[in-house]
């Protein structure tokens, strides 16, 4: 039997939530979500999944339970929800943006916007999922910080690093993470 490489990058996605405990999962995309849902399953049996909105839910998508937004908000501001989204440019040092690719003033492709990407970045564990690694995606310095990296939350000073932390980077090609001195990205497998 052999396993593609969407499986893989299921796999990979799904070690993000290893060792996590009771946190709230927030996948974003299939595969996130999928990874998630399998982290849930096999190692991780405390991991919280919702639907994107009020409920939470299991691994097979059956309602666990009510989760009102006062609850979500204290779990987003205290560093227990671990969240997975996308880049549409990365760098280094974990910033990411979502936001436009060009000048802001009067960027050559508007994407989606900030987003909750800034409060996701410093209050939460938060990981990316890119599925197609190029050099597209990986810049020497993206053109609009959305999601906050090492470099500047350390710049910003404690109440920025409180809770920061990028756990991994997935992509179709590899896993990296910042396990270094200096928190500067790596390749952690392939």
């Amino acid at each position: 039997m052999s396993v593609t490489r969407a499986e893989y990058c299921v796999i990979a996605c799904a070690e993000a939530w290893r060792d996590n405990g009771e946190v709230l999962a927030s996948p974003m995309g299939l595969v996130p979500s999928v990874g998630a849902r399998l982290a849930r399953r096999t190692f991780a049996p405390d991991l919280l999944l919702t639907d994107g909105e009020a409920l939470l839910i299991g691994p097979d998508g059956a309602t666990e339970g009510w989760l009102p937004y006062r609850r979500h908000l204290t779990a987003v501001t205290g560093g227990r929800r671990h969240v997975m989204m996308g880049a549409s440019q990365i760098d280094r040092f974990g910033n990411q943006n979502i936001s436009c690719i060009g000048d802001w003033s009067r960027p050559r492709r508007q994407l989606l916007g900030m987003r909750g990407a800034p409060v996701n970045t410093l209050n939460n564990p938060t990981s990316y999922w890119i599925p197609r690694h190029s050099t597209r995606v990986f810049v020497e310095r993206v053109d609009v910080v959305c999601g906050v990296g090492y470099d500047r939350a350390a710049a910003a000073g404690p109440s920025a690093t409180r809770f920061h932390c990028l756990p991994r980077v997935v992509t179709d090609l590899a896993v990296l993470d910042f396990a270094t001195p200096d928190h500067t990205m790596r390749l952690a497998s392939v």
